[in-house]
């Protein structure tokens, strides 16, 4: 029997595009403020963010003032980086303002990806930012309809680095009765009307960050110019100036649209965007390199699972809630959440932002300042220089996604490189039988499920099928294993053909006790 374990590996990340991730939960979250040390350097913030990571994190943050904090809202203690993104408010039919609420947190996919799998960590002083912050409008193709395949990207032009950025960006409509729409697959915000109606459980805002490097600078003038996209978003080859492969950061945020069911108005991105074209994410590393190195480089199990990184020391999620700042100076005093905690609605969006919907670019405006933090404490006149455009979402509709290995999750990836058939989701029970969904302490009861086992793979009386590595797909609110099995065949001559086969899927109910636990559906708001 030959020893082909090492061909099969091979196959299997032929098929994946990724050797190995890691989610890292960052339940907690340190604030949500006019704080953005990269844009507005010690300076009041243009617009709010919630802000995960390092107590370290201030209005002019760097790598060392990171190190230094005492604490971290995220689920590993070695990880002292800061993540922030904008967030997101509902504007009434009256004009007011209310924060909606960030459900579980913030979800970071670490995923090491690279075709000659040579991943490096992020070096000390690393920082950068994904995204447009003036972005009002989709060029890049018809939005009613999904992406072209990956494979047909570079023949169609698309593979620049402005196409790519644009398709770094997802808004993920949640309904747990269905199979999950695949990641990145609507890169603008549905309408009010849209997510009352097909978003039961919310929207996942999902932001993946560029992952070549030009090896030599941790930041530049825009924080993004060092950094390029692969040709496939998160995966692909690198262009020229930019090989060396990081690690490649993807962001889940989900937001609880789903409370405000029924009531006139709109969501607004907290930068003054109804569009989610500008939605952008900012990044400082805190990691110690050589520490992350060693991360990169053995925990390497298929899970995703921080758990099953046995170099990280986890803490527990209610130690990730106690790791707070407090907003300096003015902001402190800020209301930022409206009727939340008893504050009245916002007369604007925190910082007086104007709304612009496009399609123009919108145009930068004044910092908050003094005028902006009154106008969101006390209530004030309309923002000024606002423009008076509009903004109509396209309608591409709910569709389940069938090519991404981890369907539940954020790395989707298109299997462009081998003919081997990657498992679709499996289909959603009618209404009428659907089980009720449990509720957040029954789900995390809940004991653990019996396997199915797989079927059986048909084989000639000289080949074996041997089971060479199992994998844990979730999907909506099902478990599921896939079993991978090698084919060996047995020959008189010394010579072996073995043949890696997708033997099957064996499901199980798990009642979404893992998919609670990581993302925090129906449990702990933060």
């Amino acid at each position: 029997m030959t020893k082909s374990l090492v061909l099969l590996v091979a196959a299997l990340d032929a098929i994946t595009g990724v050797s190995a991730f890691f989610r890292m939960e960052c339940r907690g979250r340190l604030a949500m403020a006019r704080i953005d040390p990269l844009v507005n350097n010690n300076e009041v913030g243009q617009h709010v963010h919630a802000i995960h990571g390092s107590n370290g994190f201030s209005e002019s943050s760097v790598y060392k003032d990171l190190r230094g904090g005492d604490c971290t809202s995220c689920a590993a203690k070695e990880d002292m980086s800061a993540y922030w993104t904008p967030n997101m408010y509902f504007q009434h039919d009256d004009g007011t303002f209310e924060a909606v609420e960030q459900i579980g947190g913030m979800l970071s996919y670490y995923l090491f990806r690279d075709p000659k799998n040579n991943v490096k960590a992020f070096p000390e002083g690393f920082q950068m930012i994904a995204g447009s912050n003036y972005r009002r409008d989709y060029p890049l193709g018809d939005a009613d309809k999904p992406d072209p395949p990956q494979s047909n990207w570079k023949a169609m032009g698309q593979t620049n680095q402005a196409d790519l950025e644009q398709r770094a960006l997802g808004f993920n409509c949640l309904d747990y009765s269905k199979a999950p729409e695949a990641s990145l697959f609507r890169h603008f915000m549905p309408t009010k009307d849209y997510l009352d109606q097909n978003c039961p459980d919310g929207i996942r805002l999902e932001l993946a960050f560029p992952s070549c490097w030009n090896g030599k600078d941790v930041d530049s003038k825009d924080h993004k110019s060092h950094m390029a996209y692969p040709d496939l978003v998160q995966d692909g080859n690198c262009p020229e100036g930019f090989d060396t492969r990081l690690v490649t950061l993807f962001y889940e945020i989900i937001w609880a649209t789903n409370d405000f069911k029924g009531k006139p108005g709109k969501f607004v991105v907290s930068n003054g965007d109804p569009t989610g074209f500008g939605f952008h994410g900012d990044f400082i590393n805190g990691w110690e390199p050589d520490f992350l190195q060693d991360v990169v480089g053995n925990c390497t199990n298929p899970s995703g699972e921080i758990s099953d990184c046995h170099l990280l020391t986890l803490q527990s999620e209610a130690e990730q809630n106690k790791c707070k700042i407090n907003p300096p100076g003015v902001l402190a005093k800020e209301n930022v959440l409206g009727k939340k905690l008893g504050k009245q609605l916002l007369k604007a969006l925190p910082g007086n932002v104007p709304i612009q919907a496009g399609p123009q670019s919108a145009t930068p405006y004044a910092d908050g300042g003094a005028g902006g933090f009154f106008t969101s404490l006390f209530g004030g006149g309309k923002p000024k220089d606002t423009p008076s455009s509009t903004f109509s979402a396209p309608t591409l509709t709910y569709q389940p996604g069938s090519s991404s290995m981890y369907p539940g999750g954020g790395i989707f990836l298109e299997a462009t490189t081998s003919s081997t058939p990657i498992p679709a989701p499996v289909a959603p029970s009618s209404p009428s039988s659907a089980p009720a969904k449990p509720t957040f302490k029954q789900a995390l009861a809940a004991p653990s499920p019996a396997t199915t086992p797989a079927p059986a793979v048909a084989s000639d009386p000289n080949v074996s099928y041997e089971i060479v590595s199992t994998q844990t797909v979730t999907n909506g609110a099902q478990v599921q294993e896939v079993v991978w099995e090698e084919a060996v065949k047995y020959v008189t001559e010394d010579v072996v053909t073995t043949t890696t086969v997708y033997s099957g899927i064996a499901g199980r109910s798990e009642q979404h006790r893992s998919h609670l636990r990581r993302h925090g559906h129906g449990g702990h708001r933060v």
